[in-house]
């Protein structure tokens, strides 16, 4: 990987644990399956992270980024309400066909909650809680600030991920 910055590098590592992680989760992804899928040594991923726990958390960060991005650039300028809502929904809908392991990476993240927070981490939770609030509150503030929108806006959104988590088409619950 030479010419390229750190900061390149450590992108193609987020992206190759978010694929990884998206199928298999924490405990079934290896850094060995995530250094073969950037094409790199299983060392290289230590130099830029301390440990596989860094790259999970740096995983749920970005792609709860992704998403807030989505609904952020796809409601600018739109104005709030009802509009706002279905461009969202739409980039949403397209993010999650054409990028499906974002998606599955913040499932992955709901999921190891309840386990890291049984074993005493807390770290795990506060990145997940947090990627959701800048979520929620970028859709929220996007639709006006109207807490019942928003809260239906995320009640299909959340049939949108079962539907893609249990591999049907997003329009399946339509």
């Amino acid at each position: 990987m030479g010419g390229v910055s750190a900061q390149e590098r450590r992108e193609s590592v987020i992206r190759a644990a978010i694929a990884e992680f998206a199928i298999a989760g924490y405990r079934g992804t290896t850094t060995a399956a995530i250094a073969d899928r950037v094409g790199v040594k299983q060392p290289y991923l230590f130099r830029l992270f301390p440990d596989k726990k860094a790259i999970f958390l740096a995983a749920l960060t970005r792609s709860a980024e992704d998403t807030r991005l989505a609904f952020e650039r796809a409601a600018d300028g739109v104005g709030g309400g009802e509009r706002a809502g279905q461009v969202m929904a739409d980039a949403y809908a397209q993010l999650i066909s054409t990028c499906p392991e974002t998606l599955l990476m913040q499932m992955q993240g709901y999921v190891t909650v309840a386990a890291a927070e049984a074993q005493g981490d807390d770290v795990i939770g506060e990145v997940v809680r947090a990627g959701w609030m800048s979520i929620w509150e970028t859709v929220h503030l996007s639709l006006g600030a109207d807490a019942e929108r928003t809260a239906g806006f995320f009640a299909c959104g959340m049939l949108g991920n079962m539907l893609t988590a249990i591999g049907l088409p997003v329009n399946a619950g339509r």
